[in-house]
């Protein structure tokens, strides 16, 4: 195995000439490192007119808690590069818990993809329920918004190794897609 390769795999130190920096950048990382949470009450101004917490608002939470996985992993500024759809199975109402759950679940060279869940918990009963999830994926940027290196994921149980292996067709669906978005943003003239 080239050195390169080890250190994608997290089970090698990198070549002498790399920096300190450049080391801990390139040191494998478990889903578990990432693993971010955040719970809140839906109050009256993250709802719709019925009662129900807005689409976008949970949209917004789970771009928050998902950059949070990301930033764990990476340990560096991260973008937003896409969101997978977001289907609403149930809605969650004023006065109701939002529990959402990010891991990464890839890391590419530079991107990482995160799957965020979104649950409605019932505090008085302790039962939780799925409402939505979501697959967001992120880039790992410097100080000037250029694209650095993500350290690779080490996955090891038999569900991180499933999720694992799914990432890679997605981000194939993922790529497809945003080459048709350029070839149609390319053809089409924006008027500044």
């Amino acid at each position: 195995m080239k050195a390169a390769e080890k250190i994608r795999a997290g089970r090698s130190a990198p070549d002498p000439g790399t920096t300190r920096a450049e080391e801990r950048t390139l040191k494998g990382r478990t889903p578990a490192e990432s693993r971010a949470a955040m719970v809140q009450v839906v109050l009256p101004n993250d709802a719709n007119p019925l009662g129900n917490i807005l689409g976008g608002t949970v949209m917004h939470l789970i771009d928050i808690a998902g950059a949070i996985a990301a930033h764990r992993h990476a340990r560096s500024h991260v973008v937003t590069a896409s969101v997978d759809s977001v289907d609403f199975a149930c809605p969650i109402r004023v006065g109701q818990v939002i529990n959402l759950q990010a891991e990464v679940t890839r890391a590419f060279h530079t991107s990482m993809e995160v799957e965020v869940k979104v649950f409605l918990e019932d505090y008085i009963k302790g039962k939780r329920r799925l409402t939505s999830s979501a697959f967001v994926t992120y880039v790992a940027v410097d100080e000037r918004v250029q694209p650095i290196p993500v350290p690779p994921l080490i996955v090891r149980s038999a569900a991180e190794k499933r999720r694992y292996r799914e990432a890679m067709g997605r981000r194939k669906r993922r790529l497809i897609l945003a080459a048709r978005a350029r070839r149609r943003s390319q053809e089409e003239v924006c008027d500044a």
